[in-house]
């Protein structure tokens, strides 16, 4: 036995246990394919972001790993009736974020996913969004204390037991199967973003900024266009087996969007 000294010391001091099951990963993908493709839908009138794109190829690889598509209630694993989505979105020009959730994103088009996301994000933008009228009405009515109790209560009413709270706004699992957000549009390169205690997901993706970098192939360096991709894990659905599962369909469809997809109208 030992006594503690110096820096050791002062950090057992410092802080508790960590009982954070947060786990973070991150990887670049070769954004040439996928970016060509954006552009194609753009011209088109489609407005098609490449986080749209991540978010259905997110919603595409969970469908390969079902052990991941779960509530966790009571030591118990519920496999979820759908596939969806949550899109983290800016809103009061950027100062306040909101979100929609896109139910059944794995079978939708990502044409379909970025028009309906359009359509409530510009909803909500004007302040026209019912559900989110609700919902801002009842946290700025409630003081900090009770704010914070009623969070944890309605959180484990919609998330854990999956329960619609219509006089709050509240959907049944309001944050779907993962999140997705972005800070690329911002022109920010990466980031890592917190899983909430409240969001009741496994996985939440942050995607950052395409930029040129140099790459090996085929033994010579070459310029592509690379999207960094970051991922905040809840250690409680996932492990590194599952996630390796994961990262074959998700890899795949950024590769090559286009193969995936119905042809654009």
């Amino acid at each position: 036995m030992k006594r503690l000294s110096g820096w050791r010391r002062i950090a057992d001091a410092m802080w508790r246990p960590p009982d954070d099951p947060q786990v973070y990963g991150a990887l670049e993908v070769d954004a040439t394919a996928l970016r060509a493709y954006v552009a194609m839908l753009r011209e088109r009138g489609q407005r098609v972001t490449v986080t749209h794109v991540v978010g259905k190829a997110l919603a595409r690889a969970i469908t390969t790993v079902p052990d991941i598509n779960v509530r966790l209630v009571g030591g118990y694993a519920l496999p979820r009736r759908s596939v969806d989505v949550f899109f983290i979105t800016a809103v009061e020009g950027g100062r306040d974020l909101s979100g929609v959730k896109i139910e059944d994103a794995d079978r939708k088009p990502v044409v379909d996913i970025a028009s309906e996301l359009s359509a409530r994000a510009a909803r909500q933008k004007s302040g026209d969004d019912p559900d989110l009228a609700r919902s801002k009405r009842s946290m700025a009515l409630l003081p900090k204390a009770v704010l914070r109790g009623a969070l944890r209560l309605s959180a484990f009413l919609a998330g854990d037991l999956a329960q619609s709270l219509e006089p709050l706004g509240l959907k049944d699992t309001p944050f779907g199967s993962a999140i997705v957000t972005s800070v690329g549009m911002f022109g920010l390169p990466m980031g890592f973003a917190p899983i909430s205690w409240m969001y009741k997901v496994p996985i939440l993706i942050l995607v950052g900024e395409i930029t040129d970098k140099p790459v090996v192939e085929a033994g010579a360096v070459v310029v592509r266009p690379m999207l960094p991709i970051c991922a905040t894990i809840d250690h409680r659905y996932a492990d590194g087996w599952h996630i390796s599962k994961l990262l074959v369909p998700f890899k795949a469809y950024l590769a090559n969007p286009g193969a995936f997809e119905p042809t654009p109208p």
